[in-house]
């Protein structure tokens, strides 16, 4: 099989030996964009694997090579719950990696949080345009920022991001940002980043691990339709690297063409 165009694999022998590795890539990502001057723009997911790669990230003996203060933080989805629930993706990148580099509150941008007792739907809507509106002035008052990492992780049945197979947010086209009710996994109130906003990114990593996802992993890259395996529409604009352990990998058909890793 070859792969669709500008994607990459690389395979990892567990779940460990992956969120090592890809710690150490976006380390040498984030590296080589300040060594050209910019300030990198990274989107972070959350999850285990996502989470666990935070983790290695602090713990590198490379991570102080990294001006932590010249990094712009974002993320790709967030449950709709309290700030200080620990479902919280923002709440667990913050004690994973977060506190413990210099990182410049101004620059690390949370999506909102629901009020204390859950908040209406209305709130959750409120929050999602006040994130897209935060993209636009971070993109001179328009669109989104073209982000240069985002992480993105799957579920097993295809979702990535808070966008699931065959909901409104999987066929939106023209928000950037969107709340997403009646998640079939809980908690059931999220915000997310859409497909076409994932497509502003130069590079979109999907981070996967486990035998329950290899199905969908082979399914979004042998073109199952994105409105049924969401996971398959977040491409970067100049490369989307899939970074899989072995198990999420066992799927694929023999004589994948993987690409350099």
């Amino acid at each position: 099989m070859t792969l669709p165009e500008k994607t990459q694999i690389a395979v990892h022998p567990d779940q460990a030996s992956l969120a090592g590795a890809t710690a150490a890539r976006l380390i040498t990502v984030i590296v080589d964009v300040q060594a050209s001057g910019r300030v990198p723009r990274i989107v972070l997911t959350g999850g285990g694997v996502g989470i666990a790669l935070l983790r290695d990230v602090a713990s590198s003996p490379a991570r102080d090579a990294v001006d932590w203060s010249r990094v712009d933080l974002y993320w790709g989805d967030e449950r709709f719950v309290p700030a200080g629930d620990a479902e919280r993706n923002e709440k667990q990148a913050r004690e994973a990696l977060l506190d413990h580099v210099g990182v410049d509150p101004a620059r690390v941008h949370p999506m909102g949080a629901a009020p204390d007792d859950g908040g209406e739907p209305a709130h959750a809507e409120t929050a999602a345009a006040d994130y897209a509106r935060l993209l636009a002035s971070e993109n001179g008052g328009d669109g989104i920022p073209e982000f240069d990492v985002t992480l993105v992780g799957m579920g097993e049945e295809g979702h990535t991001l808070s966008v699931f197979p065959d909901s409104p947010a999987v066929h939106e086209q023209a928000a950037t940002v969107v709340a997403v009710f009646d998640c079939p996994k809980p908690p059931p109130t999220r915000i997310s980043l859409t497909l076409a906003a994932a497509r502003r990114s130069r590079e979109v990593w999907v981070v996967a691990a486990g035998a329950g996802k290899a199905p969908a992993v082979a399914g979004a890259l042998t073109g199952t339709p994105e409105t049924e395996l969401p996971v398959g529409g977040a491409r970067g604009t100049e490369l989307t690297r899939w970074l899989l352990d072995e198990a999420a990998a066992s799927a694929l058909p023999e004589g994948t063409v993987a690409g350099p890793a």
